[in-house]
């Protein structure tokens, strides 16, 4: 029972997802906050009781960042749309996620699951906290659009980290050209 934990807490995130774009396009940033961090609790959540027990798999491996990745690019969609964010930081981060899963997608098919590091997950961390500072900056109506810069440290942080990865797969042989082959 105990193995599934894990995994029923990232289930968990994907729940979450509209009940958080909805609060936040009925601009209820307290509400919106309130399901951010809740979505933030599982995903530390989750991760702690794999580790702890010995429970990490390969679903797991590949479902907990996209359930981070679906979370973010939503919520920064919807924070664009509104006008809160420049659009063209969700079009880098499209561009990022793409080359991320199009790696992933070809390393599956290799039959290797990579697992999350930790400068993709200080990214992560990064826009979560740029997100709620937007939250903040929205719901007291502060002048100074402080989070703007948040943004810009998580964006280069995302682009350092697909770097990283890309460098980490080549220097593995992963993306050398006798690798490359595509196998049926």
């Amino acid at each position: 029972m105990l193995k599934q934990v894990p995994n029923a807490l990232t289930i968990a995130r994907f729940i979450l997802i509209p009940f958080i774009i909805i609060s936040l396009v009925k601009d209820d940033y307290i509400t919106t906050f309130i399901f951010l961090t809740i979505s933030g609790l599982t995903d530390v959540l989750d991760g702690f009781i794999a580790r702890k027990f010995d429970l990490i798999s390969n679903f797991g491996k590949l479902i907990d960042p996209l359930a981070d990745k679906t979370t973010q690019i939503a919520i920064l969609t919807t924070l664009a749309l509104k006008g809160i964010i420049p659009i063209w930081i969700i079009v880098i981060i499209f561009l990022k996620e793409f080359a991320m899963i199009a790696g992933a997608s070809f390393l599956y098919g290799k039959e290797l699951v990579v697992s999350s590091k930790w400068y993709g997950k200080l990214a992560t961390v990064l826009f979560y906290v740029a997100i709620a500072s937007s939250l903040a900056i929205k719901y007291f109506n502060i002048t100074f659009k402080f989070d703007i810069y948040l943004y810009y440290l998580a964006l280069i942080f995302t682009i350092f980290s697909l770097f990283m990865y890309f460098h980490a797969f080549y220097t593995q042989g992963y993306l050398k050209k006798e690798n490359l082959k595509i196998t049926k």
